[in-house]
């Protein structure tokens, strides 16, 4: 860092985003300081397009070198599902030393107090901003996203999520005062009088166990919310995605380190090909608090065996569209099309079940049978990804082996209404590319059941025939209930029906989108505004992000002193 900065510079720099956040999550209204066009960067300091690609492209091949205490080794061995290897070689940290090193730093990252925390925090996420384009090369190579979904994704919206945290942070720890004075009357006798101090302290250490397909936008709500709340922050990330992690463990060391406080508050736990470090750091007793973003096995075992710590998950879910009737009918299509379509479904938001009754449904267009929707669905899909320029800057790449693997099962589960096909691209051939498939399957079929009521993450969907919509609705209920659900979407012209899906979605603590047919997706939420899974159902125990999500990070420790 080229010069000091005080906590007085840094909430004269950042005190009024703060204050414009906490507004925006009062009000609920659109908001956020970070651009979301790759353009709007190249000014007071940060990287426009060539600089920040020559910037990735710097630190390929290199040792990423954080000057963290207890290194034992040097590991990496990511290889970007577009083809490349990456080369980079990170810090394998002998946690017996670097934990206790980290806890070191936390009685002065303590006492700054709320306000100074928050502003550090935000001026890490100004750092990382001022850096985006870097950052969105090293999200597209690590996770497969096509290079735009890549930069405003794990950029802009990944920023934005973080500073939510850091808001919701702040104003949960300010909700005491620091100080208070007590007085009760005693009637003839003097009254009691008590000086109260009001401080809040943190739990202990923080470990972000980063997932493979958002490591930034999943990563960053925890992150920054156990810094804000005086915590120390281990950062695990997922072996094949650790570049844009290891970038943000940087940043926050040099701005923590310039703002004169212990670096070693925020660390990096890169592991050996194998080594499956996750369980031990999860279950060490220095280790307070954990954020998990993945599958529903492990996040089960963390909530089981990481008795020690305050366990946050997203896990996985069965997410359902229930299709009813419409007004608009090719809307409909197109936005269903783009949400199915979207980063090859690789999503915890993207719809996974279509429930459409058997008998049909009310369109604008005219009824339309379960069949003809269904095919008019894979005509949508196909229209959208005809062309394979579109296709790869929609779709980008397949992250891994496993979802190439249920994609390419998926069509032996019932009849292909919409089949998968091979895209090249040209810029990178190493590319494993593909549309989405879309089988249909029996809603009152025992053995259809099996498919359509577990997860299959990737692109595919299935469209399931139910007899009436109260079936539908019944199915949704079951399926939010036992299964879990990160999004809910439905179509429906009636008044009723829309109630009905409503209800159960309040009853089953499940977000609900009604009647997209524009440029908003199921599939898409905005900070500040819409809330990322409920922490009510299966598929997740915290929402992105509320007061829930950040309170229970801290506790109030009283000091009272007789006047």
């Amino acid at each position: 860092m080229a010069a000091e900065l005080t906590a007085s510079e840094l909430i004269e720099n950042h005190r009024p985003t703060l204050d414009q956040a906490l507004e925006a999550i009062r009000t609920r209204a659109y908001w956020s300081p970070h651009p979301e066009h790759p353009k709007a960067y190249g000014e007071s300091g940060s990287l426009d397009a060539a600089a920040g690609k020559a910037a990735f492209d710097a630190v390929l091949g290199t040792r990423l070198d954080l000057g963290q205490p207890g290194t034992d080794d040097w590991v990496g061995g990511e290889v970007s599902p577009y083809g490349i290897e990456l080369g980079v070689t990170y810090p394998h940290a002998d946690v017996d030393v670097l934990l206790p090193a980290m806890r070191a730093g936390q009685r002065a990252w303590r006492d700054a107090g709320p306000e100074v925390r928050a502003v550090v925090c935000l001026e890490i996420l100004k750092r990382i901003s001022d850096r985006t384009h870097e950052f969105a090369h090293a999200v597209m190579h690590t996770s497969g996203q096509a290079f735009m979904m890549a930069f405003q994704a794990g950029g802009p919206h990944a920023q934005d999520r973080g500073l939510e945290a850091v808001a919701y942070a702040y104003a949960e720890q300010v909700r005491t005062p620091e100080s208070a004075e007590w007085t009760k009357p005693q009637g003839k006798r003097d009254p009691l009088v008590l000086t109260k101090r009001f401080t809040a302290v943190p739990r202990g250490i923080g470990l972000v166990i980063g997932c493979n397909t958002f490591p930034t936008w999943n990563g960053y709500p925890g992150l920054f919310a156990s810094l804000a709340t005086g915590n120390a922050v281990l950062v695990k990330p997922h072996p094949r995605a650790v570049l844009p992690l290891a970038l943000t463990v940087q940043v926050a060391r040099e701005v923590l380190a310039g703002a004169g406080f212990d670096p070693n508050l925020v660390a990096l736990a890169a592991e050996r090909p194998g080594e499956g470090i996750a369980k031990t750091l999860a279950t060490r007793p220095e280790i307070k608090i954990i954020d998990y973003t993945g599958s529903t096995s492990f996040g089960d075992w963390l909530e089981a065996n990481a008795r020690q710590a305050q366990v946050y998950t997203e896990k996985a879910g069965v997410n359902t569209v229930l299709v009813h009737s419409t007004d608009d009918y090719k809307g409909m299509l197109s936005n269903l099309a783009f949400s199915l379509s979207l980063y090859s479904g690789q999503m915890c938001t993207t719809p996974q079940n279509l429930l459409i009754p058997r008998d049909g449904i009310t369109t604008d267009q005219g009824p339309k049978t379960f069949d003809e929707v269904t095919a008019d669905l894979a005509r949508a899909v196909d229209g959208l990804l005809g062309d394979d320029t579109r296709a790869n800057a929609l779709l980008g790449a397949i992250v891994n082996p496993d979802v190439k693997a249920r994609l390419e099962a998926a069509a032996g589960l019932g009849e292909v209404a919409l089949a998968s096909r091979e895209v090249t691209n040209p810029e990178f051939p190493g590319a494993v590319v593909r549309t989405p498939v879309i089988v249909k399957l029996d809603g009152a079929k025992p053995d259809d059941e099996a498919a359509y009521m577990s997860e299959c993450f990737g692109p595919v969907s299935f469209a399931v025939a139910v007899d009436s919509v109260t079936d539908a609705v019944e199915l949704l209920r079951r399926t939010v209930r036992e299964k879990g659900a990160m999004t809910v979407g439905a179509y429906t012209t009636d008044t009723e029906t829309e109630r009905a899906v409503e209800e159960v979605c309040l009853e089953e603590a499940a977000q609900l989108s009604l009647n997209l047919t524009g440029g908003v997706y199921v599939n898409q939420t905005a900070a500040f505004s819409d809330f990322h899974g409920s922490g009510g159902n299966p598929a997740a125990n915290a929402a992105l992000t509320d007061g829930a999500f950040v309170a229970n990070r801290f506790r109030v420790v009283e000091v009272r002193r007789e006047a």
